[in-house]
């Protein structure tokens, strides 16, 4: 987490972290790391809510200890005098609300103050309320939930969110008003996988960043505009290409407009293909090759028609 924290931050991404569960030292854990805010699951009362503020605050607002070295580097600033003194008003906590004691207490929630956003987990709730969502069909009932989450965070002056199946199905949601949607993703290696930017974009409408230069608004820096385009060769055979927006010394990779090429093999009928992945989080431990792609001698490629049999992985033998 470490590691990717850093190289998210480093191409001018906000990392937000999901933990586990609401327990202290996992919120510490991934602040002191650095991360711009943090999600937390299973929460089901305003008590649950309070006990996060105050292991995600330093005092007097809350309980969170102060000495991380690796914090303030993630904001762009120099100082850990100025990272302690405005974390508490920069970093992000959201909640999600995914159970029937949290939607029955959903508004003694949101009056917590330091809560930010209520992310409706729309499955989870389904299924805590007795109405699961079937072959994609969803019952008035759940409908119903979700709205009254998203109207209880704007009586409150919070954000909602939404996880969301499709992008169509996340511009829906914004449609109704929800401030954040997170469609799901093959490989969700980060809260902005498979998106365009200029469609369904995932983004928090908050304007609570006093701390970073890295805004919540424009996920992606526009200084950033002319990055090296690569690609990449997994360990386990998977290729992708993409704008090199960041990495690091471990080789974590960030890549903008991602691709993955889906090679056929020689007997298959079906195309080779392009998926899109959007912005695109690989950890150094999964990158086998890394190289410029000639963008020239790649047009004249017709990609759908090559194929091509697996030799092996970088264990094989």
């Amino acid at each position: 987490m470490h590691e990717a924290v850093a190289a998210i931050a480093d191409s001018g991404v906000s990392p937000v972290v999901r933990i586990a569960a609401n327990e202290g030292f996992m919120v510490k854990r991934a602040l002191d790391a650095g991360a711009h805010g943090i999600i937390v699951p299973l929460l089901q009362t305003a008590a649950d809510a309070v006990k996060l503020v105050s292991s995600a605050k330093f005092p007097p607002q809350g309980t969170r200890g102060f000495g991380s070295p690796f914090a303030m580097h993630r904001f762009n600033i120099q100082s850990n005098t100025q990272y302690l003194q405005e974390a508490n008003e920069s970093i992000v906590t959201i909640l999600q609300i995914e159970t029937k004691e949290a939607l029955e207490n959903v508004d003694a929630i949101a009056k917590v103050r330091g809560v930010d956003v209520l992310l409706v987990g729309p499955f989870d709730l389904g299924n805590n309320i007795g109405h699961p969502i079937l072959d994609g069909s969803m019952s008035q009932e759940l409908r119903n939930a979700i709205e009254k989450v998203l109207r209880t965070a704007n009586e409150n002056g919070k954000r909602a969110g939404i996880y969301a199946t499709s992008g169509d199905q996340a511009r829906a949601y914004a449609d109704q008003g929800f401030h954040m949607r997170k469609p799901k993703a093959e490989n969700a290696s980060s809260w902005t996988a498979q998106l365009k930017l200029q469609e369904t974009l995932i983004y928090f409408s908050t304007g609570f960043s006093k701390l970073r230069p890295l805004d919540f608004n424009v996920f992606l820096r526009p200084e950033a505009s002319h990055p090296e385009k690569v690609l990449i060769v997994t360990t386990d055979g998977r290729t992708l290409m993409g704008n090199l927006l960041s990495c690091d010394q471990t080789t974590n990779v960030v890549l903008g407009q991602t691709i993955e090429r889906i090679i056929r093999p020689p007997d298959d009928e079906e195309q080779s293909t392009e998926v899109s992945h959007g912005l695109y989080l690989i950890r150094g431990e999964h990158v086998a090759i890394c190289g410029l792609l000639d963008d020239e001698l790649d047009s004249k490629i017709d990609w759908a028609k090559v194929r091509g049999s697996v030799i092996g992985g970088v264990k094989h033998v």
